[in-house]
Formats: C-alpha cells, structure tokens, sequence
C-alpha cells in the first residue's frame, strides 16, 4: 500500500496554531432496530452519531450565550468576544458547550480549535461530508473552565480549511455555552473538579502562579496532526525499514511535561484516528473513532511541585513528545494551568521531596521477510514525584506515581498492499494526597489491516478500544470505582482509483460505549451498515 493510502484526509493541511464525552445530534435514532440499508453507500447516509454519553442537564433556571458562528473556508481564525450573561451570573451547577456542524459536497476532514482568553476549551475534527450534505453536534461539559468564563474573553477558533474546485465543502459551525445556575436545591458544581484559576500556558512564556496554590493539574491537548506521518506515528517505521512513513526512533511516542526543565509527568497519547483514517473514509462517515469529536486533554498532577510554584517566580512549562524525530513538527500540544488555591492563607509553602524516574525504553526490531515485513517495538517508562505542602489545613503530602507502556507488531507487504498492526498503549497513575488514593489504569488498543486486491478492491478490518478503570480510597467514604469500555469496530471495502459514484463502497461499523460509576449507568451501541442505522440499543 502507497503511503497516499495510509494516511488520513488531515494530510492535507496544517494546524495554524479537547474525562469528557462528545455528544452525537440531537435527533438521534429512537428505534432499536434501523430500516433495511441499501446494498451499497449512496450520495446520502445518516448523520454523524457517536454512542458516547450525553452531558447530564441539571432542571435549573439557564441561559445560553453563542461564543462562535462562522463559515470555515480556509486557514483564517474567527475572533470575536465573549461576555458572561447577565442572567445566569453565577455560581453555576453546570456550564456546557455545544458545537453544531453542517458541511456538503466534498471535502478532507479537518482539525479545529476553540480558545477563550487564550485558554483551550475545544480541539476537535470534523466528520467528511456527502454529497447531499450532513449536519452534527459535540456537546462538552466545559464547567472546569468556569474561572475563565466569569470574565469578558477574546475569543478565537479555527477548522483549518482548503475549498476549491474538487473540495467544495465549506464548513459551517455555531458554538454556544449554556450556563446551568446552582439553584432550586442544586449545589455549586464541586470545587473539587473546578479549579479557582485557569491560565493558559503559551510558548515562551513562563506563567506565575498564586502563591497559594494548594493543587496544580495541567491538561495538554496533544495531537499527532497536522500533515506528514505524525498523524499516524503509531505506523510509523525506523530509518532502515522499506516502509512509507519513517521515524528514527520508530512508533513509540511519549508525551512529557517539564517544570524549569526538570521532568514532571508522563503519559501515553491516546491513539487517535481521524475520519479519514486508515486509507477508509467509509468506516467513519456517521460513527467517527473514539475521540475524534472531542478530544481529550492529557492530564497530570503537577501538585508535588507546587511549593516550587509559589516562590513567586515565573517558572518555565514545556511540553514535549519522546519519539518525535528532532526537529519534527507533527504534534500541537496546547497547555492549560489548573490551579486550587488554599483559601485561609495568602501564602503555601513546601517542598519537592522525591524525584525518580527509570530508564526509558524504546525499541524497535525490524525482520525483513520476501513476502512480508515486520517490526516489533516495545517502550515504556517510570516516574515517581512527591512534595509536601503547610497548608491552612495542615501539612499535606503528594505522591504521583505514573508507568506507561507500548507494545506493538506492525506488518506490511512490499508495496504496502497488505499493512496491519496490532498495537497496546497502558497508562497507569496512583495519586496519594494526605490519606486518599486515586489509581487509574488506561488501556488503548488498535487491531487492523488494510489489504488492496489485485482488482484495486480496498478492504479495512479495523478495531479500537479505549478503557479505563479509576479506584478511589478516601478517609469516612466506602470505596468508589468507575469503569470506562468505548469500544469501536468495522470492515469497509471500495474500488480506488475510480470515479466516487463507482466505488460500489460498503461498510459495517459498531460504536459501543459503556460507562458505570456510583453515579451514572450508560451502555450504548449503535451498528451501521452503508451509512444506515440498522441497531441503536441502549441498556441503561
């Protein structure tokens, strides 16, 4: 297989400048079971439509103010500005963003942004339209962001975009903010998950921080985008292998923060596949992959470095990508600040009392074969961090403990007719804070081939699995566990090289998200065959 069917439709353009669930459209199918689909995809299919969980509304009293609506036809940001509404002033239960689309004709899939007083809210990608049109939504609970959102805000987004003769889609898109008032025997959403400052971290500049900040998270919205191989690095080969898409390093990536230059956290990137993914736009035309709507900040606790923080000092924040060839773009990786400030003092001392990190591990073996390649690559990495703070509270020690890991076979046929990999990412992290205790255990997994016959038929069998298991201990509550399964999976076949009305496409795909806590219960499937809807089961 050539490298220009491997790649993703996002190849062609580059980005100018994100515990969450991307909502499919409202009208979603009601019926449990779908019509008769047709033999093969038409001009038309339906809607793009994820299985993920809705964000839950509270029944209050709400006001909804629109941050963005603009007509995206090249690589031109929308500016505008933002006001709170003087009739929901806050506090809020709740403050949730909706993102609606409508696009037709034909057009790549694009990669977009949505930043408010220079803080990232949104990264998302658009789904590849149909001739006669298609129209979606993300919905995202953004009341995290409610520091950010109490001021006036410039505001500024882009879905980077090229509109010509052969790509006519021109995207349209309207964003609005709904704010949920804390009212009619709601609370305040829990201060635990809404920080008191939100800062934005730019490139160059080192931000200072209150100098009472008792806990500190940063969230990186990193992606492997922008054009080039980076957009599947996950395929990617060393120097040496006779394969399209090369990294001196090969597949393993690693997406690492620092703090004055000292490593601070670690965590594998989630394996994003985009609507044209794959060499197979069919597979994603009404369910896209995990993801790939809203896509998720990388999180880390940069709480053991606090004390460091408050010293009053700017101090540097840089993030970076292990595995990415030096001097190689590819990765966006936008930094916001997180910050919870101790309330009963104006100043939080501490310290930094253990920094240990193993010897990464990064390796790639590559077995040439005359029918078929192979490479085996295996990586991984260790980093334990501790501090102390004296709090208003007391004196209270933090432990992050994170170990992440990848393994993966890639084979492919010279020529890439036949390319497939079999890939597993894990990310364990154990926070300790005083006597409480949050384990989380993340699992990405990628099974797929890609085959082209010798009658240019392109056939793709393709799975994703994106899963996480959170345990949490603390003092006076019984034990709570939440349990994540968003599992993806689908075979589309058509005929290259020829016209779009004969490709004779056809596709089968099932999303099926599954989601248990204390809390909340939602298990959702939704099966399509060519574009239609044929199975929508929901068992909670």
């Amino acid at each position: 297989m050539t490298r220009s069917r491997i790649t993703s439709a996002l190849g062609a353009l580059l980005l100018a400048v994100g515990a969450l669930a991307a909502a499919g459209p409202a009208a979603a199918a009601a019926s449990a079971t779908g019509p008769v689909p047709p033999a093969e995809f038409g001009t038309d299919w339906h809607d793009p439509l994820t299985a993920d969980p809705p964000v839950e509304r509270p029944a209050t009293r709400s006001c909804q103010v629109t941050v963005a609506e603009a007509q995206f036809r090249d690589f031109t940001p929308y500016t505008g500005s933002y006001a709170p509404p003087p009739g929901c002033a806050g506090p809020w239960n709740r403050v949730v963003l909706r993102l609606d689309g409508k696009v037709k004709g034909r057009q790549y899939d694009r990669l977009g942004y949505l930043t408010m007083g220079g803080v990232e809210i949104l990264r998302t990608s658009t789904p590849e339209p149909s001739p006669d049109g298609i129209q979606w939504s993300v919905e995202k609970d953004v009341t995290r962001y409610a520091d950010t959102l109490r001021r006036p805000q410039p505001v500024e987004m882009l879905i980077g975009n090229v509109v010509n003769d052969t790509y006519t889609g021109v995207i349209d898109v309207k964003v609005t903010l709904t704010f949920y008032a804390a009212e009619g025997g709601t609370r305040p959403a829990d201060r635990t998950q809404v920080p008191d400052r939100v800062l934005p971290v730019t490139p160059g500049t080192a931000p200072t921080t209150p100098r009472n900040t008792e806990r500190i998270l940063a969230e990186v919205y990193a992606t492997g985008s922008g054009g080039g191989c980076e957009e599947y690095w996950y395929l990617t080969t060393p120097d040496a292998a006779p394969y399209s898409c090369k990294a001196a390093d090969g597949p393993y990536r690693e997406v690492q923060i620092r703090v004055d230059g000292t490593l601070a956290g670690i965590a594998a990137p989630f394996p994003t596949v985009w609507t044209g993914g794959w060499s197979n736009p069919f597979l994603w035309y009404v369910s896209p992959g995990p993801r790939a709507f809203d896509v998720q900040p990388v999180v880390y606790d940069l709480t053991p470095f606090a004390a460091l923080f408050n010293d009053g000092r700017p101090h540097r924040v840089e993030v970076s990508v292990a595995g990415l060839p030096a001097g190689q773009s590819g990765w966006s990786t936008p930094t916001n600040l997180l910050l919870w400030q101790d309330a009963g003092r104006a100043v939080v001392t501490g310290g930094l009392t253990r920094h240990e990190q193993g010897e990464p591990a990064n390796s790639s073996r590559w077995t040439p074969g005359p029918q078929e390649h192979r490479l085996d690559t295996e990586g991984g990495h260790r980093l334990t961090v501790a501090g102390y703070l004296d709090t208003s509270h007391g004196r209270v020690t933090t432990t992050v403990t994170r170990s992440v890991r990848n393994t993966s076979v890639h084979r492919w046929t010279e020529g890439e007719d036949r390319d497939a990999l079999q890939a597993t990412w894990t990310d364990e992290e154990s926070v300790t804070s005083g006597r409480a205790t949050v384990r989380t255990e993340r699992t990405y997994t990628m099974d797929g081939e890609t085959t082209v016959g010798p009658d240019a038929r392109l056939r793709t069998v393709l799975s994703l699995g994106d899963r996480a298991e959170t345990r949490a201990t603390r003092p006076g509550r019984l034990p709570a566990r939440t349990f994540l399964d968003h599992t993806y999976t689908g075979d589309a076949s058509y005929t290259t090289g020829v016209p779009r009305d004969q490709r004779h496409a056809t596709a089968t795909t099932t999303d099926h998200y599954r989601l248990y806590s204390p809390s909340t219960c939602h298990d959702r499937a939704i099966t399509t065959v060519q574009g239609t809807i044929t199975e929508d089961r929901r068992r909670c």
